[in-house]
């Protein structure tokens, strides 16, 4: 036993035969060297153990103090505050490294693959322009075509810099600088007053996000400003800035901003005015010009500053910008070239398909006739409309091959959109005859047939004329100029409602028309196009017109994609007939209802109308080169206080065409000089045939119609085009 335990080394206790110790005596606390692996442990056990055992419980040895055993121990270095505030500090950045890690990492999933990524194409612009090449209006979803900065005056891109990034050039997406002045700019104001993003994360959030302001978004916005910086030049990245930022009012882009707020590409802006688009886009809706001006000019004056602190504008440059500050264009007008682009959109898809990127429209529109016609239109309403009870108009003018010269659609497009012009169908009234009287020379009658005016009665409906007098005996040409009804209501009857329908349809009425005998008064509704591109018929010597807007399409490099090719309906009114009915038509300015409407010099044919209850009054006229219609009424049918084709609308007529002719040569109107009163011309049989073109293409479109009497020759021309077809379906609403 005694040699296993010395072996093993393991102390046995061992109990006096005099009895135990006095438990007092007794030291059994234990100091780190009793512990395993203690250095006292180990140093006693070089030693006797059983003598220490011994010694320990007999009290024989004397034990080592409890202090002695702690001071042999190795003492541990205490940390001073400041190191263990380092250390913390370390610790703490290693863990806030790795959650903000996390964090990214987390947002970056969320994104589409960086392989992936690509910024966005922008809608694409149509730039709708006049036939002079000057802008009518932008149209499509960013209100201005996409710019290079190589086009921009090199202070408009700088004033964006100066007040927004102002370290733009320097930082890689995101600015450190920046975020932390935001921050204590937003602490110390308790608030959120200031933002840290820069130029590269507004574009990011403009690009890829959305508006909502959240932490996440921020990180998303940061992640995908780095991937921009890396992928484009900073001049590119300000270019996409320009274009894609938005200004308020619809306005996207600084192109579309010059033009809505100071009417000018932005190529031509002043530098007052390009310090205030540069201070708009941190709130274009408090700080629109046309809104807030003084708020405008006062964000203006600070961008200003900073271009000038920053040495992107010298100071005299600046000085006279704060002396001049910039203002608004005024709106002018009514707004009426928006009808012609609406109606450009209307039909432009008929044209070109889909539209992938910035086109320009070449319309026909002749800015100087469309800027007469609104001013005209407008001044009369608002100088007797309220005199009158007469609220709305419109006016047509075209050439006598169908190009649309000018188009307003109503008083003011700000209040209405609704274009009048076109989609308005209200009755002719007396402006509907000449379909009446033409159908009945196409049978033979003339200028000078004479026939009864006098009452009559037709199914027990009984037609007065205006004045409710009766001449007797007249010619159709003095018939047709002092408009008298109940030798129209004759006539009507005379060649039967349904010729008189497929003559309109003919000349190019699309309108539903009622084969009644009060089709002769112009009791069916029609628009102020088609009946003017009807009139066009007579202006050009009788060939069909569809009336058209669109002269060609471009891209913004210059490639043509569409080019209105030389197209026509052919004849659909034989020379005989086109003269006498222009002789007859002519005699309306000189001697009937539209006598104020003449212009020395030229020779003018036309026809006024005015509906039951003066609801309508109208006035389609012409020379050889350009047909004028204008409109008046109220959009509820409200009757107006005796507006006539006669008074108002022949006073607007006059005004645009005498503007509209001042230069021209004056032409003679097609073959009417035959058939002039006092002419001694033979009346000769007009050829009776009604020609199948424009009806044709009409009976095809709508389905119905009756075939004309006779055969004509063939048309001459190329025949209706495919877009003058898809026209005809989607203006008048053909299926």
């Amino acid at each position: 036993m005694a040699k296993g335990r010395e072996r093993t080394g393991r102390v046995e206790p061992r109990f006096e035969a005099d009895g135990p110790a006095d438990p007092a005596s007794l030291d059994l606390r234990l100091s780190r060297g009793d512990r395993a692996g203690g250095d006292v442990a180990k140093g006693a056990s070089k030693g006797s153990s059983r003598g220490s055992a011994k010694g320990s419980i007999k009290g024989s040895s004397k034990p080592a103090p409890a202090r002695a055993l702690r001071a042999a121990a190795p003492r541990r270095r205490r940390r001073s505050f400041l190191g263990t505030l380092v250390y913390g500090t370390v610790i703490l950045g290693l863990w806030g490294l790795v959650a903000v890690a996390g964090i990214v990492a987390y947002h970056a999933s969320q994104l589409p693959p960086i392989d992936q990524l690509a910024v966005p194409k922008r809608p694409p612009n149509i730039a709708i322009l006049a036939s002079d090449g000057s802008l009518l209006a932008n149209r499509g979803e960013t209100g201005g075509r996409t710019v290079s900065i190589r086009e921009l005056p090199p202070y408009l891109p700088r004033a964006f810099v100066a007040i927004e990034d102002r370290r733009f050039y320097g930082h890689l997406g995101i600015d450190p600088v920046g975020i932390a002045r935001a921050i204590g700019q937003n602490l110390t104001r308790r608030g959120v007053a200031q933002g840290g993003s820069t130029l590269t994360q507004q574009l990011a959030k403009n690009l890829f996000l959305t508006q909502e302001r959240t932490a996440s978004r921020k990180i998303q916005e940061a992640i995908l400003a780095l991937w921009l910086e890396h992928k484009y030049t900073k001049d590119e990245i300000l270019e996409l800035y320009l274009n894609r930022v938005y200004f308020g009012a619809g306005a996207y882009g600084v192109e579309a901003a010059a033009q809505r707020y100071f009417a000018k590409p932005a190529k031509e802006v002043t530098l007052a005015e390009a310090a205030m688009l540069g201070g708009l886009v941190q709130a274009p809706s408090r700080l629109a010009p046309n809104r807030n001006l003084p708020a405008a000019q006062a964000r203006a004056a600070q961008v200003l500053a900073a271009m000038q602190e920053l040495g992107f504008a010298k100071p005299a440059d600046v000085q006279a910008a704060l002396a001049k500050p910039a203002k608004p264009a005024r709106a002018k007008g009514g707004g009426s070239a928006n009808y012609v682009a609406d109606l450009v959109m209307d039909v432009l898809d008929d044209y070109v398909g889909k539209i992938e990127t910035d086109v320009a429209v070449q319309t026909t529109v002749d800015p100087a006739i469309q800027a007469v016609a609104e001013r005209a239109l407008v001044d009369e309403l608002n100088q007797k409309g309220a005199r009158y009870n007469v609220g709305q108009g419109a006016v047509v003018s075209m050439r006598p091959d169908g190009a649309i010269r000018a188009l307003i659609g109503g008083r003011d497009y700000a209040q209405s959109q609704f274009n009048r012009a076109t989609t308005a169908k209200r009755q002719p009234g007396s402006a509907f005859k000449p379909f009446v009287y033409l159908a009945a020379v196409e049978r033979g009658l003339t200028p000078d047939t004479v026939r009864e005016d006098a009452p009559i009665t037709v199914k027990g409906w009984n037609p007065e004329n205006y004045s409710r007098n009766y001449s007797g005996p007249v010619t159709l040409r003095d018939a047709l100029a002092h408009s008298l009804n109940t030798v129209a209501v004759r006539l009507g009857q005379e060649v039967g409602p349904k010729a008189v329908v497929q003559t309109a349809q003919r000349l190019g009425i699309t309108s539903p028309l009622q084969a009644n005998a009060s089709i002769a008064l112009g009791t069916s509704e029609v628009t102020p196009l088609e009946l003017v591109g009807a009139y066009a018929t007579f202006a050009n010597g009788g060939m069909g017109v569809i009336p058209y807007v669109i002269a060609s399409v471009k891209t913004v490099d210059g490639r043509t994609i569409y080019k209105r090719a030389a197209s026509g309906l052919g004849r659909v009114i034989e020379p005989g007939a086109v003269g006498m009915m222009n002789a007859m038509l002519h005699e309306v300015f000189v001697s009937g209802t539209a006598k104020k409407g003449d212009i020395p010099g030229w020779d003018l044919a036309g026809k006024t109308g005015t509906s039951q209850d003066f609801r309508d009054a109208w006035v389609v006229g012409f020379s050889g080169t350009l047909v004028t219609g204008v409109w008046l009424g109220n959009d509820d049918g409200e009757p107006t206080k005796k507006v006539s084709g006669g008074n108002l609308p022949v006073e607007i007529w006059n005004r645009v065409m005498t503007a509209a002719l001042r230069g021209d040569k004056a032409v003679p109107l097609p073959g009417a000089a035959r058939w002039r009163r006092g002419s001694n011309a033979v009346a000769a049989a007009a050829a009776p045939g009604e020609p199948q073109t424009l009806g044709g293409l009409i009976d095809d479109l709508v389905g119905g119609g009756q075939p004309p009497a006779r055969q004509a020759p063939p048309p001459r021309g190329g025949g209706p085009t495919r877009e003058d077809k898809n026209f005809l379906e989607r203006l008048f609403g053909i299926d």
